[in-house]
């Protein structure tokens, strides 16, 4: 094999090392916890592995490669950075620059995805912990706890600060509808304003507040049930989008497989680019299209 053949795969295990570093330190670190609280006994004797087996000698090198790159990179390496090696691998198996570069400008497009996935399930558990006060606090005050204390005893764990400081406000005689309008303000914790609503209002006329944080709680949950069944019709379109969209590659694998070299011709003719250049603009487009049309449905709008 000559020195041009065996590129890929030196490119190949440079990915599966990157991999390594960035999957493996976690694991590793599990692993060693064990050996600590449980002695190293059991996770010796486990399986008949010997502790200096050749994985548990791949896994120290995954570590200690993960805790170099994370020290060099400042703790900023996440998934979006996969995007690089894969295009540094395609660019060494077409033999073209190309790829390496829509490798290194996709990074920046799935950090964004990524983020955006990350705000929406950190949206989603904020709700849920909004769900969890109402209805705790509800339960307190029909079993004879004083509001405060109710308060402070359901805990406000999902809300983070803003839920510590409503915690301290309940429990040091501060001004609680203040404090639940304030800690409304991330997003999915909208729900606080109809809880300080309640509350402004049993301060000042004395009315149940117990029905009050159940009608809001009750409420939150009928949204969210609506939001989860709109997530589970729309799943379907979603996968056959993605479906469509890796169809591309799938094509260019079974060519890869029948030897006619697609990614040479297309990264090395002016025909190859040309098409090359159309079909990723209309796979953007068509995935530009999809995600508007699930934002339309998501917002209520015309499907």
């Amino acid at each position: 094999m000559t020195g041009t053949g065996t590129l890929p795969l030196w490119l190949a295990t440079v990915c599966v090392a990157l991999f390594a570093c960035l999957t493996g330190a976690r694991d590793e670190g599990l692993r060693r916890s064990r050996l600590l609280l449980a002695g190293g006994a059991e996770e010796s004797a486990r399986g008949g592995e010997r502790p200096d087996g050749p994985r548990e000698f791949a896994a120290s090198c995954a570590a200690s490669c993960a805790a170099s790159v994370r020290r060099w990179c400042g703790g900023r390496v996440g998934p979006e950075w996969w995007c690089l090696p894969v295009g540094v691998l395609l660019g060494a198996l077409g033999a073209s620059p190309l790829p390496v570069v829509a490798g290194a400008l996709a990074v920046p497009w799935a950090r964004r995805g990524l983020r955006a996935r990350r705000e929406r399930t950190a949206e989603a558990e904020r709700e849920e912990a909004v769900i969890e006060l109402c209805a705790a606090v509800s339960g307190e005050l029909r079993a004879g706890t004083p509001p405060a204390r109710a308060l402070v005893a359901a805990g406000a764990d999902g809300l983070g600060e803003h839920g510590a400081a409503l915690v301290a406000a309940a429990r040091f005689g501060g001004d609680i509808p203040t404090a639940l309008r304030a800690c409304a303000g991330p997003p999915g914790a909208a729900g606080l304003r109809g809880a300080a609503a309640c509350w402004q209002v049993a301060a000042d006329s004395g009315a149940g507040l117990a029905e009050g944080m159940d009608r809001v709680a009750a409420s939150l949950r009928a949204e969210r049930d609506q939001r989860d069944d709109l997530e589970a019709q729309l799943a379907g379109p979603r996968t056959t989008a993605l479906l469509l969209a890796l169809l591309p590659a799938a094509g260019l694998l079974l060519g890869g497989t029948m030897g006619a070299d697609p990614l040479r011709v297309l990264l090395h003719s002016t025909a190859g680019l040309a098409c090359l250049t159309v079909g990723v603009l209309l796979e953007i487009a068509g995935l530009a299209w999809v995600a508007r049309i699930v934002r339309a449905v998501e917002r209520g709008g015309p499907s």
